[in-house]
């Protein structure tokens, strides 16, 4: 009986070995299954794009300089022509579906186009829940004078000065922590238009507004005369799982910014490279 007894404990020991084998093999399997998954799902979206041939782009269309509809009626911009230029550069043609900017994210989530194109900063909460290209604009805030005036040459110079600004903007809050002396406006046009017209001293405002401004009244009477170091930076926005789309994303536009097209591409809207 305890030959009998020895013997059973060596065959169950046995076979509790070969189980466990073939259970950490198939562990191994699956764990390299997962693996692959999880690399094919980074490559899955640029390989749809490239097999039909179309990249999906969500934009608001009624944001100038950045995406809007000329008097003709075409959707352009500044952001459709980089995401125009980037679809050329990955060989595939460009979709773009207009969206309302309170949908636009919602948009990307439920994979109704393959990326966004719309001036959307670069922010640490955003970039907890989406992936972004690398910036292709920048902007910093820019004090802004009379053409006349030269009595203002830094932020420093604008303490007891009139500013015109949002009072409920974080331009307004910088122009106060210099000193300045607050005028209430509803927004950016009216502000330039009581600098033109010498009511107030200066305002404090969005570089790309003020370039854009410029481009289109030339002949406006009025300067920036200083801008803040801290710049907001943009990119092209995408889902999670977008790895390798968002690979070739950027080196088109590292191309793009290589050979001049870039740059051929800022001066036309806001006159200067707006990539620094």
């Amino acid at each position: 009986m305890k030959k009998l007894g020895l013997l059973f404990t060596m065959i169950m020991s046995i076979v509790f070995v070969i189980a466990a084998c073939g259970t950490a093999e198939k562990n191994d399997q699956t764990t390299q299954e997962n693996t692959s998954g999880s690399n094919d799902e980074t490559a899955e979206l640029y390989d749809k794009v490239k097999e039909d041939g179309v990249l999906t782009v969500g934009t608001e269309g009624t944001y100038p300089p950045f995406t809007f509809h000329d008097d003709s009626g075409k959707l352009t911009g500044f952001d459709v022509e980089i995401a125009e230029e980037v679809a050329k550069r990955l060989d595939v043609k460009i979709e773009f579906k207009e969206t309302q900017w309170d949908a636009m994210f919602a948009g990307l989530d439920a994979k109704r186009f393959d990326m966004i194109a719309n001036q959307v900063g670069i922010k640490p909460e955003r970039e907890e829940k989406y992936d972004f290209s690398d910036p292709y604009i920048s902007s910093a805030a820019v004090l802004v004078t009379h053409a006349e005036d030269d009595t203002v040459k830094s932020f420093e110079d604008i303490k007891g000065k009139k500013s015109a600004q949002s009072l409920t903007s974080n331009y307004g809050e910088i122009a106060k922590e210099y000193g300045a002396e607050l005028v209430g406006v509803e927004g950016f046009n009216q502000a330039i238009e009581l600098i033109n017209s010498k009511r107030v001293d200066v305002t404090i405002n969005d570089k790309l507004s003020v370039l854009d401004f410029k481009k289109q009244r030339e002949n406006a009477a009025i300067k920036i005369v200083d801008e803040s170091e801290d710049a907001a930076h943009s990119g092209l926005m995408f889902r999670k799982d977008s790895g390798k789309l968002i690979e070739e994303v950027n080196k088109a536009l590292q191309k793009m910014k290589d050979d001049g097209t870039y740059t051929k591409i800022s001066e036309k809207w806001f006159g200067e490279d707006v990539s620094k």
